[in-house]
């Protein structure tokens, strides 16, 4: 009896119990390959969209406009697409937990490579008149319902086929994969943008759309070798239950909420990559400044945010992401003056610490920290509803901003303000709402009362 007590004891303070399912995985750093990879072309085909949106589509979709409407108009297009994300989420993750996380992976990347080779292809409505932005806007659906079930997927595969203990790290490689899409984006961007302003209008814009199709086989190829988590077919073999999103809203209610409110820092992407682009061309700044500063951010932000997955594998998630979140909260004031003033220097060092500093220890635990909330049998399903119901602000928030815009050197304020609540908002609901679960094993993750 004392014997086997004794025994027992370092199991039960041990981080990481020798049972754990998935320690040992001879597919994690394939999932978390798959993960990063499958990210970056989703995100490269996302975010071209965005930066069309604040760069061009304002004068090739809506040419009758005046500059202020087009651009909100522009904006909006990004949002429609977040409207209808959260039942996406709900049918794809609802798959996810049933057939398995792989198919759901392959159909999202197929979705969005054909999707956005066919916004490239797109007539304007010089040639199809008002047909044009519908057509626009329906693809921009695609691309969001794609987009439901691509990171919860993506980060749901690496953790559980990552070690208990390192599941941050593994998971940090999808949003990872994230900004190396945006990086490849604002490239492309770059690149034509240093066409005439008739050509970039004409057929230059089409480019980075139509290059997508190049780059969607190396995903598809991946993401086909990769086998489910052990830890998920252990939960689907077990006897059918009912459906997973009904198991979410009447035992997990409170989890989707937090997790709405934890969400809300992902305005910080879309205000800096969409919002703050077209804010400083209208400015009169080159549209070169910015997709600089995207490039440079992004390409730190790579080496920076599995370091932050490495740390909150160590200290913990909650203060991580807090911090991260406070940084993004002020430095943003820091950016929007940068750009008022047309001080190009400034633009960049401000970037680097909102985008990187801040976002690059935020960004990277979102994904991990939402799916540890939910047990593995629901934890597709769980995640990708919570998280997309969170993103709703997120897709609106460019259109909100450009609505708050004022004339004048201080008129970023209000979209300065905006950008910091939300950002708070999420650190509070972290620090009391939410459980620090990096010592939990996988196989136990969502099965315990949450405390903060």
């Amino acid at each position: 009896m004392v014997t086997s007590r004794s025994s027992a004891a370092p199991a039960a303070t041990s981080p990481v119990p020798p049972a754990d399912i998935p320690v040992g995985s001879p597919h994690a750093r394939r999932a978390a390959v798959a993960s990063f990879v499958g990210s970056t072309l989703e995100f490269y085909d996302l975010f071209i969209y965005g930066s069309a949106s604040a760069l061009v589509f304002n004068q090739v979709f809506f040419p009758q406009a005046s500059p202020t409407a087009g651009m909100i108009l522009s904006m909006s297009t990004i949002g429609i697409a977040y409207v209808v994300r959260p039942v996406a989420g709900v049918v794809i993750g609802h798959f996810g937990d049933r057939v398995g996380r792989s198919r759901m992976l392959v159909l999202t990347l197929l979705m969005m490579g054909v999707a956005t080779f066919l916004i490239g292809c797109l007539p304007t409505p010089a040639t199809i008149g008002v047909a044009a932005p519908l057509l626009l806007v329906l693809l921009r659906v695609v691309q969001g319902i794609s987009a439901a079930g691509e990171s919860v997927g993506a980060v749901t595969m690496a953790m559980e086929h990552a070690p208990s203990n390192r599941r941050a790290f593994y998971g940090s490689w999808v949003n990872t994969g994230a900004v190396a899409g945006i990086l490849l984006a604002s490239l492309a961007f770059l690149a034509v943008s240093s066409l005439p302003e008739r050509d970039l209008l004409a057929w230059g814009w089409r480019i980075p759309f139509l290059a997508s199709a190049l780059v969607v086989g190396v995903g598809l190829w991946i993401r086909l070798r990769l086998p489910e988590p052990e830890i998920f077919e252990a939960a689907r073999d077990e006897p059918e239950r009912e459906l997973p999103i009904k198991t979410v809203l009447r035992d997990h209610w409170a989890t989707v909420l937090k997790v709405v409110v934890l969400g809300l820092f992902s305005v910080v992407s879309t205000i800096f990559a969409a919002f703050a682009l077209g804010y400083a061309a209208g400015l009169g700044l080159p549209r070169t400044v910015m997709l600089e500063a995207t490039i440079l951010t992004a390409a730190l932000a790579v080496v920076v945010q599995p370091c932050a997955g490495i740390l909150a594998d160590r200290i913990g998630r909650k203060p991580v992401f807090i911090t991260g979140n406070l940084i993004c909260a002020g430095a943003v004031f820091a950016v929007f003056s940068a750009i008022s003033a047309r001080d190009i220097p400034l633009i960049f060092l401000s970037s680097v610490l909102f985008m990187v500093v801040g976002y690059g220890l935020v960004n990277p635990l979102a994904p991990p920290m939402v799916a540890e909330l939910f047990p593995t049998r629901i934890r597709y399903s769980g995640a990708a509803a919570a998280s997309q119901l969170g993103l709703v602000v997120t897709g609106f928030a460019p259109t909100i901003a450009a609505a708050l815009i004022r004339p004048g050197p201080t008129g970023w304020i209000p979209v300065a303000v905006l950008t910091a609540v939300c950002c708070l908002a999420s650190a509070t609901v972290v620090l009391f709402g939410v459980r620090e679960n990096y010592r939990t094993p996988t196989e136990e993750l969502g099965r315990k009362p949450e405390t903060a």
